[in-house]
């Protein structure tokens, strides 16, 4: 009878707690906690998924760190993928079971910049996982206009490489950059999330691509996604060797997303009338120039951040069609978060680091 009662009180417990992944002070991997905490409640108006892989982003180690805004307790993670459990009584076109990638963002869907289709430039526009509690954990309830259901031939590990960082890209060379057919482009960082869904978009339009890593074994796989050269950051001066392979004319666009570390060799890269788009800044935000080099090139500085729901559903059209292809590094089970966050932190990794509550 005692036994039955436990079990009977231990099948209540799980029904009501979840397990998440959360940081209660900012500091490094070891404020990560793996705990219970009340399942997430859906509205009538909402969506409940059950998380079944959430990728990790240097934003989650930014915010783990400390941003403003971000308030205590925390979970981490924006790219989720998993199935519906849940349909809210007053949302239509969802059934249970249904296999699903979410938009990484949280955006207030009745401004005029949202009704417009500009959901980056809302004032409530944020990445899920920061401003918002994010994926590291079992349960979400999100607004229906964030669920995109997945084929069959995209796992969930793969559907969650996706989001962030091919939006993030997409928005950079498509909706910023502009870019044309058979234009230049370098790709630094080629084994991040950013770089690997950069090249691939700049080679959907015929480009010719320069990459950039810290090892070979980099770049070779840079390569196998369609680089045609890659340049050893550690061992080659990025700007000299871009000259080499353009004959001294320069790249039409640089996807910076490094920051102060490769700035100024960004700079030197492009041709007269080139085109810097920056999405981040992993080593730092201070970058300098010469103002005169700016405007006797007519050079153009663009800021891109993440990216609209138009644009993600264009992107996502074509990974669905396999045109466009997410890699996945290595899995950690959602309790390991701190082995994952670690692991990310050696920048090692060519590809996506997933965990799986």
């Amino acid at each position: 009878m005692h036994q039955e009662i436990v079990r009977g009180f231990m099948v209540a417990f799980k029904l009501r707690f979840m397990k998440a992944s959360r940081i209660h002070k900012f500091g490094g991997p070891e404020v990560l906690r793996y705990e219970d905490i009340p399942n997430a409640q859906p509205r009538k108006d909402q969506v409940l998924v059950r998380i079944r892989a959430c990728a990790l982003n240097h934003l989650d180690i930014w915010v783990r760190k400390g941003l403003p805004g971000v308030n205590l307790p925390h979970i981490l993670g924006s790219d989720i993928a998993g199935e519906i459990v849940e349909v809210g009584e007053y949302v239509s076109g969802f059934k249970t079971g249904q296999r699903v990638v979410l938009a990484p963002m949280h955006f207030c869907n009745h401004c005029a910049k949202c009704v417009a289709g500009l959901q980056n430039q809302c004032r409530e526009f944020t990445a899920l996982g920061n401003g918002v509690d994010g994926g590291n954990c079992e349960l979400i309830a999100v607004p229906p206009v964030n669920v995109i259901p997945i084929p069959e031939s995209l796992d969930f590990n793969q559907a969650a490489s996706v989001p962030l960082v091919f939006l993030t890209a997409w928005h950079m060379l498509v909706g910023r950059a502009g870019i044309r057919l058979g234009q230049t482009v370098l790709v630094l960082g080629a084994g991040s999330g950013v770089g690997i869904a950069a090249i691939q978009i700049a080679k959907l339009f015929h480009a010719r691509v320069i990459t950039t890593a810290g090892d070979e074994k980099k770049l070779e796989k840079g390569r196998a996604l369609g680089a045609d050269y890659g340049i050893n950051h550690y061992t080659q001066k990025i700007s000299q060797e871009v000259r080499k392979i353009t004959n001294k004319e320069g790249v039409d666009i640089v996807v910076e997303h490094v920051g102060t570390a490769t700035w100024d060799e960004s700079m030197k890269s492009l041709k007269p009338g080139g085109t810097i788009v920056t999405c981040g800044a992993t080593t730092g935000f201070n970058a300098a120039f010469d103002l005169r080099f700016l405007f006797s090139r007519q050079l153009n500085l663009l800021g891109s951040y993440m990216g609209t729901m138009g644009e993600l559903y264009d992107v996502l059209s074509h990974v669905f069609a396999g045109r466009l292809k997410p890699i996945v590094d290595r899995t950690f089970p959602l309790q390991e978060a701190r082995a994952a966050h670690e692991y990310m932190e050696k920048s090692q990794m060519f590809g996506k680091i997933v965990l799986n509550p």
